[in-house]
């Protein structure tokens, strides 16, 4: 029998009744730790309520692993009291919290200049503070017992960039900051947190434009949720105790470790600057050194192994 890495650890999962969520809240379950299967049933959109995806994970959680080792939870990330009432679900249930994997999202794609302040106020509310909201409720619990571990989901389109996505970029890019932020503030207590930029089949990836049916299942075949629930498993374990404040991917069979931002180049003049010494002096000197303006798919050429 495998090594059971979370044996005797509960996990909040959400947006656990589908696809990315669904396969950590399995892969957590089958690493012996208790699940609490957060998922509002929502449409890609965010619109609708639908309890039986959380459900149906629950049933596949107890056939595998036995009754009591998994409950389902309703209640929406983008609502402060609602938040709360997910960690309050693990701590009744179980009597503790121990991981947090900040997954629900939502999607309204749509070009910059079309895009409404209800479609950005949507996503950013589900997703960053959706991840505020869920990681807040349970940091008392994860100090006072001086450990545990946030994993949260960002995305390449707000590490790299992808067009029609800019609410959905801001957000996932917000994410990494404030994940970054709180592995600082919660070193002390022993408290990790760290990101997943995940390439795998799921409903949001089925939105994306141009991208035929055979492309689709190929992608499937090679990028499957099951390969992102492992890296975070791992994160939330005690084996990457030293892990914290990093952004990693999965794709496919390969595992990255992203850079962050840090200054690559510096240029100094003891006159100071002018806007017409800089145009002269810091374009000839930087101009090989910017990021190019890609997306995730010029950044990532190859196959997914």
């Amino acid at each position: 029998m495998a090594e059971r890495m979370l044996e005797g650890k509960v996990a909040v999962v959400t947006g656990a009744g589908r696809g990315i969520g669904r396969a950590m809240a399995l892969v957590m379950a089958e690493n012996g730790a208790k699940i609490v299967v957060n998922d509002v049933g929502a449409a890609v959109d965010g619109q609708g309520h639908d309890e039986t995806p959380a459900q149906q994970v629950v049933r596949e959680i107890e056939a595998a692993h036995g009754q009591g080792q998994a409950i389902a939870c309703y209640d929406s990330v983008a609502d402060w009291d609602s938040a709360q009432r997910i960690v309050k679900t693990a701590i009744d249930r179980y009597g503790r919290i121990d991981i947090v994997v900040n997954n629900a999202g939502i999607l309204r794609d749509v070009i910059f200049h079309r895009m409404t302040p209800e479609d950005f106020d949507a996503v950013i509310k589900v997703h960053l503070y959706g991840a505020f909201y869920v990681s807040r409720a349970a940091i008392p619990h994860l100090r006072a017992q001086e450990s545990g571990a946030f994993v949260h989901m960002t995305s390449t389109s707000g590490l790299i960039g992808s067009i029609g996505q800019v609410n959905y970029a801001a957000a996932k890019l917000g994410i990494a900051g404030l994940s970054r932020a709180i592995a600082s503030d919660a070193a002390r207590s022993k408290v990790r947190s760290n990101c997943i930029a995940p390439h795998a089949f799921s409903r949001m990836i089925e939105t994306v434009p141009g991208v035929t049916e055979e492309q689709m299942k190929a992608r499937a075949a090679k990028t499957r949720p099951d390969q992102v629930a492992q890296l975070a498993a791992f994160l939330a374990c005690d084996a990457a105790a030293e892990v914290t404040g990093q952004i990693m991917g999965a794709r496919g069979n390969e595992i990255y470790l992203y850079s962050q931002p840090r200054p690559i180049r510096t240029i100094h003049r003891g006159t100071g600057w002018s806007a017409a010494s800089l145009a002269q002096t810091l374009l000839p000197a930087w101009r090989g050194n910017f990021t190019p303006l890609e997306r995730t798919r010029d950044v990532y050429p190859w196959e997914a192994i």
